[in-house]
């Protein structure tokens, strides 16, 4: 006699979408027509000057194209390894090409993009993905090591240069500078859109190019040409005039000579640690379990947490009743501390930990936009880009060593590299706290208020 083994299919309720998009739809809408705490508008408020207005919707224009194109690398680069036949070991030397330039191409960049304009760096990141894109489309089966270094700087450059741009062309401008804290979350919230419609295309892309996957190249080259080009038409810029020496003498006076702007690199590092861990880790702890798992639903509830994390962001740090920054950072990066210590207890039910990883995202959504408006109050201009690269580095190096050590010799297992983010969170929790001691003498700002 036979026994049939029934397999268990996993699938978040459709309701939890739906709640998510109203919940986002309500709060990006309605909060600046709901409350007078929040004395700055976003770009559906006719309030402020159409001056500004104008800058942040092409900004925010092409800060979503870029967006998309990472989006897209991100499910067309798993789906093309999977097709070709490639198994974990060269997925995980993937990973490792990728962090290994990320490790060294960071402050590199960040340096380079003080140095000759940001608007060029983005221009490079343009590049690179139309090159991978024309690669791709030429190549049967292009190299794993030259597409992971050419994404991995693209990944770089749009992880700062974009806001560094965006920042100094706003102050170049002379918009209020209160008015920027806007433009931070709202970066946030579109990335995360952008991320997920960027699922839905490249899932189309790829259920009609079953057989032979140009399709998906042709719309990368495509979007890069479009980006490219609104990226030239923008915004003039004035490359630095310092030389290299001088920029260097002021990075060690103004960068490394801070205190606060140390505790400040370290908490965006242990972050940056944190969620690269989450997102090589998720999958694997979702599906532990054994039952079978549609991850390609759960993936947008993720990226609509952070979209509703974003909006409270104005909520809590605006109006005469706001909340200091900092000790609003100390509270999210606590529930993130401790929502990654639940799962690294090897937490198995599905339901409670995708729960968990939506409230990670969520508090993530809040914390991106919190430190870009530190780095405004605390960083000069000049030396923004190098700071943020240079903050990159730490943390890409402990991702790149937790993927060595736990994915290819498999010395680390996955709860302990939860772990390991929760003890950077928990100190990046600190930083904060001690940034805010610091702090208590007015800030330092640069910029024009």
């Amino acid at each position: 006699m036979g026994v049939v083994i029934e397999s268990s299919v996993w699938e978040p309720n459709p309701s939890i979408h739906i709640f998510l998009f109203v919940c986002c739809c309500f709060s990006i809408f309605l909060y600046p027509h709901a409350t007078n705490l929040n004395r700055t508008s976003t770009i559906f408020d006719h309030g402020i000057s159409s001056s500004f207005l104008r800058f942040q919707r092409n900004f925010l224009l092409i800060y979503s194209l870029a967006s998309v194109m990472e989006g897209l690398w991100s499910v067309l680069g798993e789906f093309e390894l999977a097709s070709h036949g490639f198994g974990k070991e060269k997925m995980i030397m993937s990973l490792c090409y990728g962090y290994t330039t990320a490790l060294f191409a960071a402050p590199f960049l960040g340096v380079l993009s003080d140095l000759i304009g940001h608007k060029k760096v983005c221009l490079i990141f343009c590049i690179l993905h139309f090159v991978v894109g024309v690669w791709k489309k030429i190549s049967e089966q292009p190299s794993i090591f030259m597409t992971s270094i050419c994404l991995s700087m693209a990944n770089t450059i749009f992880s700062f240069s974009f806001e560094t741009w965006m920042v100094t062309q706003h102050e170049k401008q002379g918009h209020r500078l209160d008015s920027v804290n806007d433009t931070y979350w709202l970066m946030t919230f579109f990335e995360s859109a952008c991320f997920i419609a960027s699922q839905v295309f490249a899932n189309w892309l790829i259920g009609n190019n079953i057989e032979k996957n140009t399709s998906p190249s042709s719309a990368i080259i495509f979007l890069a040409t479009i980006c490219f080009t609104f990226l030239t038409r923008g915004w003039a810029e004035t490359p630095g005039t310092a030389s290299f020496k001088e920029y260097s003498l002021s990075f060690y006076a103004y960068i490394f000579g801070d205190k606060r702007i140390w505790l400040l690199a370290w908490a965006q590092a242990c972050l940056h640690f944190s969620i690269g861990i989450f997102w090589i880790l998720w999958a694997p702890t979702v599906v532990a379990d054994g039952r079978e798992v549609q991850l390609g639903l759960i993936y947008p509830c993720f990226l609509g947490s952070r979209m509703l994390g974003s909006t409270v962001f104005p909520c809590l740090t605006s109006g005469p009743s706001s909340l200091r920054t900092e000790d609003c950072l100390v509270y999210a990066y606590i529930i993130l501390a401790l929502v990654l210590s639940i799962v690294a207890y090897d937490y198995q039910e599905i339901g409670v930990l995708v729960t968990l990883f939506c409230l990670f995202h969520a508090c993530v959504g809040f914390i991106l936009p919190s430190l870009a408006r530190l780095r405004t109050m605390y960083v000069p201009n000049e030396l923004r880009g190098g700071m943020m690269g240079l903050s990159l580095a730490p943390a890409n190096a402990a991702v790149l060593l937790s993927v060595v050590q736990g994915g290819y010799y498999q010395n680390v297992g996955n709860a302990a590299l939860m772990a390991f983010g929760v003890v950077g969170l928990l100190l990046a929790a600190g930083c904060m706290h001690a940034l805010k001691q610091l702090g208590k003498q007015p800030y330092n700002n640069w910029h024009k208020q």
